[in-house]
Formats: C-alpha cells, sequence, structure tokens
C-alpha cells in the first residue's frame, strides 16, 4: 500500500517535533532543563535537579524518532509510518501516562503538558492506523460476502 498524503503529514509533525525537542535537548542541555518548553514557561526543572547525560538521552531519543519518521515519509510504502508510528505511540502513551500521575507546575502547566504529550502520543496512534484505502481492498476488513452470493446460487 502506498504511503498517503496524511501519514506523510503526520510523519513530518513527527520529524518537526523530533528535531525541535531533540535539537534542543541534545546540543543545549542546559536551556533545555531551564526553559523548556519556551515561552516563559519551564516544565523540566521542576521536575528534579540537572543530569546532562539524561538529558542528551532523551535529545538523541527524539532525534532518532524524528529520523525514521523522515525516513517513513520518503518511504512509497505506508509500512514504514506505521513501524514508526508504533515507536511514537508506546513512547508517547508511557511519557504521557508518567506525566499524568506526576503533574507539577501551574494549572496552565499541566494543561499544556497534558495537552501536549497526548497529542504527541495521538500522533503515533494516527500512524498506527491503516489507509482508508487499505481497508477498502483488504478482505479482512470487507464486509462479509452472503452466501449465495458466494455460492453462485441467485435468489
Amino acid at each position: 500500500m502506498d504511503n498517503t498524503p496524511l501519514r506523510r503529514t503526520l510523519l513530518g509533525l513527527g520529524v518537526a517535533l523530533g528535531a525541535f525537542v531533540g535539537g534542543w535537548a541534545f546540543f543545549a542541555p542546559d536551556a533545555f532543563y531551564s526553559s523548556f518548553p519556551g515561552f516563559g514557561v519551564h516544565w523540566i526543572d521542576v521536575d528534579g535537579p540537572f543530569n546532562e547525560h539524561l538529558i542528551r538521552d532523551v535529545g538523541a531519543l527524539y532525534l532518532g524518532l524524528g529520523a525514521a519518521s523522515l525516513a517513513a515519509a520518503l518511504s512509497r510504502s505506508a509500512q514504514p509510518g506505521r513501524i514508526v508510528g508504533l515507536a511514537w505511540a508506546v513512547f508517547g502513551v508511557l511519557h504521557f501516562g508518567y506525566h499524568a500521575s506526576h503533574l507539577e507546575g501551574s494549572v496552565g502547566d499541566r494543561v499544556g503538558t497534558l495537552v501536549s504529550l497526548g497529542l504527541s502520543a495521538l500522533l503515533g496512534l494516527a500512524l498506527l492506523l491503516p489507509s482508508r484505502a487499505r481497508m477498502r481492498q483488504d478482505p479482512m476488513h470487507a464486509a462479509p460476502t452472503p452466501v449465495a452470493e458466494r455460492s453462485g446460487v441467485v435468489r
């Protein structure tokens, strides 16, 4: 099955997210720690002491997801995008779960954290879905055919 424009768009969002978060965390861990997500808001430094190794590892993870998203977006097939979607979904759901049970900061920070991480998890889940064209073509997703039609008997 061919890669669809919608799947490529979602993968493009994965590339952007991976580059933004990953690049910032990996190449400027001090700034990431003290000012992520930006705009005068900070979500990382309220959750424990600075750990350069951990922040660079998170950056490398996001850069890896972004690179895989780019490769999948450039593929002619939808399958690489679905596999990358699985990686984004597992990471996103677990990441969301941790933060949902460890809320920090103001109400705005809490809402912003849950919305942004929820959207990140949904990105992965959406990439897992088969395209509509595949659902129409795949016999596993087709409506059952009445027995009379399959046997050639017309009543």
